[in-house]
């Protein structure tokens, strides 16, 4: 997984300084297998979990995401039927979660890894952990909206080098 204090990221695979994955190859089809096995899930519901139960260490991309549903659909190890609201509803099958007995070990460990990394979040006030929720979903709607041009995009990096240092000295 990474070392916690760099988000759970990083050390593990490229060095120090340089980022890592947070789940080795395989993991995050035993993790959503996992999920899908508590409970039938659409695609984003798997990735609020993740990110949750990762205090936010994690939130795994639809690009990683979706096409790990379609494998194990291929697989035989997911059903897929449209769920009341329109979107994808998954649920596991036999051959899923025999997946997941065949891989007890494995997704015991995913999991502690993951619960290691939230565990290691949690400490930060609700308050703070809020405000960098609430700036990550800013930052993320001002960046799909109108192109910037270089001068906003000069601005924007200057306010937020201007918060980090604001954060450090504290």
């Amino acid at each position: 997984m990474g070392d916690p204090a760099h988000g759970g990221r990083g050390r593990r695979h490229g060095g120090p300084g340089r980022p890592g994955r947070f789940f080795e190859h395989g993991d995050l089809r035993l993790v959503a297998l996992h999920l899908i096995a508590e409970k039938p899930r659409h695609g984003y519901e798997i990735i609020k979990e993740i990110e949750e139960q990762s205090g936010g260490a994690y939130t795994p991309s639809a690009g990683a995401v979706y096409p790990t549903l379609t494998l194990l659909q291929e697989l035989g190890q997911l059903t897929v039927a449209d769920g009341p609201d329109g979107r994808k509803l998954h649920t596991i099958t036999d051959e899923g979660a025999a997946a997941l007995v065949a891989n007890r070990k494995t997704v015991d460990a995913v999991m502690a890894r993951i619960a290691q990394a939230g565990a290691s979040r949690t400490d930060a006030s609700p308050l703070i952990r809020e405000a960098w929720h609430g700036l990550k979903h800013r930052l993320r709607l001002r960046l799909s909206g109108a192109p910037l041009d270089d001068a906003q995009i000069k601005a924007l990096v200057a306010k937020l080098e201007e918060t980090g240092a604001a954060i450090e000295t504290l």
